[in-house]
């Protein structure tokens, strides 16, 4: 006789991790035995200090909270999320609550069936382990089912991984006591600095620990008295660990030796100088600062205020990121999925506001940087959107409600900390909130008749990335667009002729070329006299090669690297130049809360500006690339 509700657990928790690596005997057995839990909005599944339950748990429909003390959200578990496991293989008490957050449906799985079928599962047992390492609830990538995050903190640089690399942070005076203190002197301390635990030292040596609980369950349970010396009841030795510790490797740490704080030494011996100490509370803060808490964060919010406060948590996990020196290009990844998790749901937020869904298919593009996925800090906002072609009796209304709909969108945005463009590109501008119909007409002119400001209008919508709707659409632009080229070749020569428009920045005197007046007088432009050059050229030659579907500079070049395999050196030069110029600005951004464009070169140490003046070279060469390729000589 069939188990209707055992095979309808089945069809649900075999498309979620670590389930989908089960074969379909082992994962069915495990159906089989599910205890289905209904909590009310505000009922617990356990909470802070409970016994351990003899189960963890997966929520079905709804959302669980995870609360710390104080009743601070941690984290947020809906459909698929797992949750309770840490302190299932902790075999301890649990150190968070859970909380029914929405009405919801919880399927809790026994221990014995995590041990049998799952922890001896080579892949499931990696999901488990991987999730931990990370932080995160699902530490598998979208485009990459079954890839997880390398507990050694190493990543893969060709994907768009939003993996948690960051280490985790740490009080860097921990209170401290000599092994000779007692324990009521030990316990005033704590109460004193606000702290849950003292490091009994020797010679600055960490030689034991005192928490919060040794004093609940050694002194007020009366085994110990307070006059007794804290040699008495501390735990030793201690667990060390160096500084770089990252949070895959302290949380791995923490549940193998069943412990909550460990010490940081100088050399991550006991036997080395006390420089810090961490607790499993410091993780759980710095967990909402992951990238995948962000993105679900973005996913939950429901005003431009919310946004905006994701959008300043992510630049604070990139200060982070820079000052680890993660690779920039990585970096930039993470960051532009958060933008362009932001974004869509700011057009949700707008649609809704609207009232009415859109009277026709539609997509929303970014420009410029954010285009190209490069916009680390917080710029203008550059946009555009094209929509389905209707009859010439809806046009106006059509027009008319995408106008609206757009000028929403870029107030939200704008809230959100991305400026309105001064030259107003933006679809809030009817110029920018065109029909397909009217966007090909319009490229089509851009590129059959040239001028100044039409090839300007080119390069920042070539770099076009759609963020929301209609892919067809897209596509369709995009097709159109190089059939004008094609049917107009020369119209790259003119495009050449911009891009060599600004030769390496350096003057005959080998000084840099800085600006002579204005507002930045005396600083230099990195954005259009180095980072730019690079943008422009990568640009030119996708384009020149009918690549339509790339439009991130480091990438350009890298897949040109594979199509001209005689200038891959050159090609992997810009790559390592733009990376270079990409970090420099990004960095000076950060530490003057601007756009990072314009530098003060006697700020910099020599070794940096020769770092700069080394990134020069790779402009000379691709532009002189260029010359030769697209015959600049006899137009010049």
């Amino acid at each position: 006789m069939k188990n209707t509700i055992a095979e309808r657990i089945y069809d649900f928790l075999k498309d979620f991790p670590p389930f989908n690596a089960l074969d379909e005997g082992q994962l069915m057995t495990i159906c089989e035995q599910v205890k289905i839990g209904y909590y009310d909005l505000g009922d617990y599944v356990f909470q802070k200090e409970d016994d351990l339950h003899d189960a963890f748990y997966v929520v079905k429909d709804g959302a669980v909270g995870i609360f710390r003390e104080g009743d601070v959200l941690v984290d947020e578990c809906d459909e698929g999320d797992i949750f309770g496991l840490r302190a299932l293989i902790r075999q301890s008490a649990y150190q968070l609550s859970a909380k029914a957050i929405e009405e919801s449906i919880v399927y809790a799985i026994s221990s014995d069936l995590l041990e049998a079928y799952i922890t001896s599962n080579i892949d499931a047992n990696k999901f488990i382990m991987a999730s931990f390492a990370s932080n995160t609830l699902n530490p598998y990538l979208d485009r990459e089912i079954g890839r997880p995050y390398s507990l050694e903190g190493e990543f893969n640089q060709q994907t768009g991984h939003l993996a948690y690399l960051q280490n985790v942070g740490f009080k860097k005076n921990p209170v401290t006591c000599p092994e000779d203190t007692n324990i009521k002197t030990a316990a005033t301390t704590m109460t004193e600095k606000k702290v849950g635990s003292i490091i009994i030292t020797n010679n600055d040596k960490p030689r034991g620990i005192i928490t919060d609980k040794d004093l609940r369950t050694k002194i007020a349970t009366g085994k110990s008295s307070i006059s007794d010396m804290v040699t008495q009841i501390m735990s030793s030795p201690v667990i060390t660990i160096p500084e770089n510790i990252s949070i895959a490797e302290a949380q791995i740490t923490m549940l193998r030796n069943k412990i909550t704080h460990l010490c940081i030494t100088k050399d991550g011996t006991n036997d080395s100088v006390l420089v810090g100490v961490m607790s499993e509370h410091d993780i759980v803060v710095a967990q909402s600062n992951n990238p995948s808490y962000l993105i679900k964060e973005v996913k939950r919010a429901e005003t431009a205020s919310k946004l905006h406060e994701v959008r300043q948590k992510s630049q604070g996990l990139m200060q982070r990121y820079l000052d680890q020196h993660i690779p920039v290009s990585l970096v930039s990844k993470i960051i532009s999925a958060i933008n362009e998790a932001i974004c869509q749901k700011v057009i949700e937020l707008s649609i809704d506001e609207m009232g009415q869904q859109p009277p026709t298919v539609f997509s929303w593009l970014s420009l410029g940087s954010q285009g190209r996925g490069e916009q680390l800090l917080l710029t203008d906002q550059d946009n555009a959107l094209v929509y389905g072609d209707v009859s010439p009796e809806h046009q106006e209304k059509t027009k008319t409600y995408f106008l609206a709909f757009a000028q929403l969108v870029t107030e939200k945005l704008n809230v959100v900390g991305f400026e309105f463009c001064p030259a107003q590109m933006m679809a809030s501008n009817p110029k920018w909130c065109l029909s397909l119909t009217e966007w090909k007409n319009q490229f089509n002119d851009w590129i059959t008749k040239p001028d100044e400001d039409k090839i300007m209008l080119s390069t920042i919508f070539f770099d076009y990335d759609r963020v929301y709707g209609d892919a067809n659409l897209v596509d369709q632009m995009s097709g159109s667009i190089f059939q004008s080229i094609d049917n107009y070749g020369i119209f790259l020569n003119f495009l050449a002729l911009n891009a060599i428009k600004n030769p390496p920045p350096l003057s005959f005197f080998r000084q840099f070329l800085v600006e002579s007046s204005g507002e930045h007088k005396d600083l230099f432009d990195i954005k259009s006299r180095a980072m730019m050059p690079l943008v422009d050229a990568a640009r030119l030659l996708v384009l020149s090669n009918g690549i339509k579907e790339h439009n991130n500079t480091i990438k350009r070049f890298e897949v040109l690297a594979g199509l001209e395999p005689q200038n891959k050196d050159l090609y992997n030069a810009c790559i390592d130049a733009f990376k270079i110029l990409l970090r420099f600005r990004t960095v000076e951004g950060l530490k003057h809360n601007d756009s990072g464009r314009f530098i003060d070169l006697k700020s910099l140490s020599k070794a940096n500006r020769l770092k700069l003046k080394g990134c020069f070279g790779s402009i000379k060469d691709i532009q002189e690339l260029i010359k030769v390729r697209f015959k600049l000589a006899q137009i010049m």
